[in-house]
């Protein structure tokens, strides 16, 4: 039997029925993500530093969560900021205060490289020095709501990551930013992960022959979301 696939609506509905009709929270349904994404990091090996890029949705607070749960578990982490901070809302928001109480580096990318005024000219930038021991890039930029090719500075941060040495591993977050979660589709550019770890349930994109070389091996997180709702949802055409 194939596992369930969603699409980008019926993720949306998926959310958003756990949290109004199950009470689910969005921080629970986040935390689980990213406590999910570190367990598959150990299973497969952290003997290096890992360096987790961050846009500014839900994607960049799931980047966040990993980052605080790699810091408790013993493991060299730090983040890249890719957008404002002060840009954050909501969940992501909440999480990125909580991660500024802890010890984990957060280097604010875009405002360091290009000033406050200017971010949009990181384009063809030099991936930054915190990047170049990582054993683990890690990719929160972009989340499956995003559609068409990434616009500045989040396609000179993917750059970055399929840049990176051979040595060096990336995983995506949810889905690898540029890639159309439901098509399956590459934007230019889009990441090229070893892993993606996807949340609750494959993404339709996912099963396209196209989208293999982007997501490498695919890990599917339990975020706390009862299996009958994922099963409802998934037969919902949205």
């Amino acid at each position: 039997m194939s596992p369930i696939a969603l699409t980008r609506a019926q993720c949306r509905e998926l959310d958003r029925r756990a949290i109004d009709d199950f009470g689910i929270s969005g921080l629970v349904l986040m935390e689980n993500a990213g406590r999910g994404c570190v367990d598959v990091l150990e299973r497969l090996g952290i003997d290096g530093p890992v360096v987790i890029l961050c846009g500014k949705g839900n994607n960049a607070g799931d980047g966040f969560v990993i980052a605080r749960h790699l810091e408790i578990r013993g493991h060299e982490c730090r983040v890249l900021l890719l957008s404002p901070p002060e840009e954050l809302r909501g969940d992501a928001a909440t999480n990125f205060a909580i991660l500024k109480k802890t010890s984990v580096p957060i280097i604010d990318v875009a405002t360091q490289r290009a000033g406050a005024s200017a971010r949009l000219s990181l384009s063809n930038a030099p991936p930054p020095r915190q990047m170049q021991d990582a054993r683990w890039l890690l990719d929160a930029l972009l989340g499956t709501g995003a559609q068409g090719d990434p616009r500045p500075p989040f396609d000179t941060a993917i750059d970055w990551i399929n840049a990176r040495q051979t040595n060096t591993l990336a995983l995506a977050v949810d889905v690898p930013s540029g890639l159309d979660c439901d098509t399956g589709q590459p934007a230019a550019p889009t990441v090229r992960a070893d892993h993606t770890c996807t949340f609750a349930a494959m993404k339709t994109g996912f099963t396209q022959p196209a989208a293999k070389p982007y997501t490498g091996t695919i890990h599917v997180c339990d975020i706390g979301v009862p299996p009958r709702l994922i099963e409802e949802v998934a037969k919902r055409t949205l």
